[in-house]
């Protein structure tokens, strides 16, 4: 059979890719940048500009990189939220707001 009457495109393996830049999500380039910003606004005209505003974002980038390789997407967001939790949950208790359901049958 001729398939030169057959179109074909190249499709990209992994189309839910997320978009990374310099190894960095979006959220955290814009942490990091944010970080930069408010050092710089702040520490800008003191004379400890170096250490404060490009040594913090510097550490900042660091511990970002580091602390995510190797983990899934929204991994540090995942982890405050589960921080942020109370550390006890229990399966059985009570509901705190608690309906009773009145059906209404019609006769």
């Amino acid at each position: 059979m001729d398939n030169e009457g057959l179109l074909t495109t190249k499709v990209p393996r992994a189309l839910e890719m997320k978009s990374k830049l310099f190894g960095f999500e979006m959220p955290d380039l814009l942490l990091i940048f944010m970080n930069l910003a408010i050092t710089n606004l702040v520490f800008g005209a003191t004379s400890f500009r170096y250490p404060l505003v490009w040594g913090t974002t510097l550490v900042l980038a660091l511990f970002l990189f580091f602390a995510k390789r190797g983990r899934p997407d929204g991994y540090l967001g995942h982890l405050g939220e589960l921080l942020a939790k109370p550390s006890v949950l229990s399966a059985g208790g009570r509901d705190r707001v608690y309906r009773t359901f009145h059906s209404r049958r019609k006769r």
